[in-house]
């Protein structure tokens, strides 16, 4: 991903003003967490360094590690998240400060989950996983089982560890994508549970940045 023409490492690409991975990482201060775990390939320089200048208030373990997909970015983070449940977050989505907070609360209050995910309708992304809900929030089906759904996720996950009992089973079945290991979850009956959070941007795409930018512009309204 470019932005204005100048290669960057993707969660250093500008937007509005800041690194994609500021606005992340701002939610995630406002919403009270200090402690973040990294996986940053190998290939990707300068993201170490500017999140110890710029956030020296949090407290960062970065591991230098090129993965072949999202699946394995999660995996090889498991060490480091063998204790209580944990937020998931990608580096690329863009909501307003505050959601992280209140998504945080709503999945405190599904203590017995062994995944909440974050859902959203606003959909403008190449692939989004689309996901089935009932009426108490479980989830139903991810993916194309749940292609008839307005739900899509939104980058934000809170997990439990319990979930690395299948990360052998799930490297046998030779899964590529996240979102593959948690269809796999619903399918081997973990408790899976979803949370609105409104809009969610991915920015996937240089088009994706102008998006992003006018919906920070708007103050964060729909």
């Amino acid at each position: 991903l470019t932005a204005a023409g100048i290669p960057a490492p993707k969660p250093l690409v500008p937007v509005a003003g800041r690194a994609l991975i500021d606005h992340v990482l701002a939610a995630l201060e406002q919403a009270g967490i200090v402690g973040v775990a990294c996986v940053v390939n190998e290939e990707s320089a300068g993201i170490e360094d500017h999140c110890r200048r710029d956030w020296p208030q949090l407290s960062f373990a970065f591991v230098r590690r090129t993965t072949p997909n999202s699946m394995e970015s999660l995996f090889t983070l498991a060490p480091l998240l063998a204790g209580d449940r944990f937020l998931l977050l990608t580096v690329d989505a863009v909501f307003a400060p505050e959601t992280l907070g209140r998504f945080l609360e709503a999945a405190g209050r599904r203590a017995n989950a062994d995944v909440v995910l974050g859902i959203t309708r606003f959909v403008d992304d190449e692939k989004p996983l689309h996901v089935t809900v009932d009426g108490d929030g479980n989830v139903l089906a991810l993916g194309d089982d749940g292609r008839a759904s307005p739900w899509v996720t939104a980058g934000m996950y809170v997990v439990s560890p319990a979930v690395f009992a299948e990360i052998d089973t799930a490297r046998r079945r030779r899964y590529t994508a996240l979102r593959q290991f948690l269809g796999h979850l619903v399918a081997r009956g973990y408790r899976v549970a979803a949370e609105p959070v409104g809009t969610c941007i991915d920015v996937d795409r240089p088009e994706d940045i102008a998006v992003a930018e006018a919906f920070i512009a708007r103050g964060y309204a729909d």
